[in-house]
C-alpha cells in the first residue's frame, strides 16, 4: 500500500510497524540496525557499516529489490521510484508541491507542467499510482484551491508494451485500461521513454514538458546479492537451489525479491511478488527450525514449492481487477476483495482498525487524511501570482 502513502490517502504509520516492536516477547531474536556491508561465505559472517562483524550458523538474505533505470541512473534524481516508505514520502511532497506552485503560478505553460504527471511502467504500482492521482486531483482537493482547477492535471501513463498490467489476464488488462481512460488518465501504449531531464521528458521523439516524473518500469534486485560471490541472473538476483540455499552453501538462504528459483510445481520462474516472498519466509524459517532441532537431515528438504493464490490491481475508488485461481472479477467486488486481503496481512490489530476507518470515511467525504508537507523545499515558480489580502 505504499502507493497510498504517496498519494496522501495513508499515512506510514499506517501501513510500518516498528522491527522491534514486533520482537519484543521473543527473547532470543535480537535487532541491528546498520548497513549490511559484506557477506564473508567461507568465515560465515555479516559485517556491518564495514565494522561490526556477526557471524552465523544459519543465514538469510531477503533484501528485495530496487528500482532499475535501464543503465540511465542518473533519471533517478528526476523520476523517483516506490519501493520504500522514505519513496513514498518523497512522492507525496512532489505531488502537493506541484498543486501548491501552481496555484501561485502567472505562466500559463509553467503551471501546465507542474500539473503534468507522468508514470513510467504500466504494472500494478503504475496503474494504482496513475488512477489515486487522478481522483485526487478531481474529488478530493479540488475545492481546496481557489486559482488553480486541480482537474486540469494531467496524469499519463506510459508502457512500453502493447498493453498495461501484462501479467494479468488480456481481457483484466482491457478492464483496466477502460477503467483508467474513464477516470482520465491518458495511456501511452507501445511507448519509451528516451530522455528525462528536469523540464519533462521525451517519448519517442515527442517532448512533454513535465515537472512531475515518477518511474515503475524496472526491478532490479539488491546489490548485496553481489557481494555472495555466486551466480546471478540479469536482474541481479541469486541463482539458488530448489529449497532457496545458496550453491555450495546450504547453510545460507535467499529469500524474496533477490531470490532467482523454479516453482518445483511448474518449472515456471517465481515472481516477484509479496505473497511469494512470504511463502519463502516461511519455508526457509520451517527448514531451519527443523534442522536445528534434529527433525529433518539435510538430505531431507523438500523443494520450494510456490502457491500461486491469485493477482489484484486496484485502479481507483470502487474499481479494481481480481484473478483468484482463474476466476476473474472486476469493479467493485474485486476492490472489496483487495481492500480486505490487504486489510489482512497489516500486521497490528490498531492499523487494521486504523487504515479501515480512513478508507471509509476518504469513500463517503472524498477526503485525504495525510496531506502534510514537511522539509524543505524552494518553490519552482516563473512568475509568481499576486497575493493581496481582501
Amino acid at each position: 500500500m505504499l502507493y497510498q502513502v504517496a498519494t496522501a490517502a495513508l499515512s506510514p504509520a499506517d501501513i510500518a510497524f516498528p522491527i522491534r516492536r514486533i520482537f519484543r516477547s521473543q527473547k532470543n531474536a535480537e535487532c541491528v540496525l546498520g548497513d549490511v556491508t559484506n557477506i564473508d561465505l567461507a568465515q560465515k559472517n555479516v559485517t556491518i557499516d564495514n565494522a561490526q562483524e556477526i557471524d552465523f550458523d544459519y543465514l538469510v538474505v531477503a533484501t528485495g529489490a530496487t528500482h532499475s533505470y535501464f543503465g540511465k541512473e542518473d533519471w533517478g534524481i528526476r523520476a523517483p521510484g516506490l519501493k520504500t516508505i522514505e519513496d513514498a514520502l518523497l512522492i507525496r511532497k512532489r505531488i502537493l508541491l506541484a498543486f501548491e506552485e501552481a496555484e501561485n503560478e502567472l505562466d500559463e505553460q509553467s503551471r501546465r507542467a507542474k500539473l503534468t504527471f507522468i508514470i513510467v511502467g504500466g504494472g500494478p504500482t503504475g496503474v494504482e499510482l496513475a488512477g489515486a492521482l487522478r481522483q485526487i486531483a478531481v474529488n478530493e482537493i479540488q475545492k481546496d484551491y481557489r486559482y488553480v482547477d486541480t482537474a486540469s492535471a494531467r496524469i499519463m501513463l506510459v508502457e512500453a508494451n502493447e498493453r498495461i498490467l501484462k501479467s494479468f489476464h488480456p481481457s483484466l488488462s482491457t478492464h483496466a485500461a477502460r477503467d483508467l481512460e474513464k477516470l482520465g488518465v491518458e495511456l501511452r501504449l507501445n511507448s519509451r521513454v528516451t530522455a528525462i531531464d528536469e523540464q519533462g521528458v521525451i517519448i519517442g521523439e515527442e517532448r512533454i514538458d513535465a515537472n512531475n516524473v515518477f518511474w515503475a518500469a524496472g526491478v532490479l534486485a539488491s546489490p548485496l546479492g553481489k557481494t555472495l560471490g555466486v551466480e546471478l541472473d540479469r536482474a541481479g538476483r541469486v541463482i539458488v537451489n530448489p529449497d532457496l540455499s545458496v550453491p555450495g552453501h546450504p547453510d545460507i538462504f535467499v529469500a524474496g525479491d533477490l531470490a532467482s528459483v523454479s516453482n518445483s510445481k511448474n518449472g515456471q520462474l517465481v515472481p516477484g511478488v509479496a505473497p511469494a516472498a512470504m511463502q519463502m519466509g516461511t519455508y526457509v524459517a520451517t527448514v531451519i527450525k527443523q534442522e536445528v532441532m534434529s527433525q529433518v537431515r539435510l538430505e531431507d528438504r523438500k523443494p520450494f514449492a510456490y502457491r500461486d493464490k491469485g493477482s489484484m490491481a486496484t485502479i481507483g475508488k470502487a474499481k479494481a481487477i481480481a484473478d483468484i485461481h482463474g476466476w476473474k472479477f472486476t469493479g467493485f467486488f474485486a476492490w472489496l476483495l483487495w481492500s480486505v486481503v490487504h486489510l489482512m496481512f497489516l500486521i497490528t490489530f490498531r492499523s487494521k482498525l486504523f487504515v479501515m476507518l480512513n478508507w471509509g470515511f476518504t469513500y463517503v467525504f472524498h477526503a485525504t487524511g495525510a496531506r502534510l508537507i514537511t522539509g524543505e523545499f524552494k518553490p519552482r515558480i516563473r512568475k509568481f501570482r499576486d497575493v493581496t489580502p481582501n
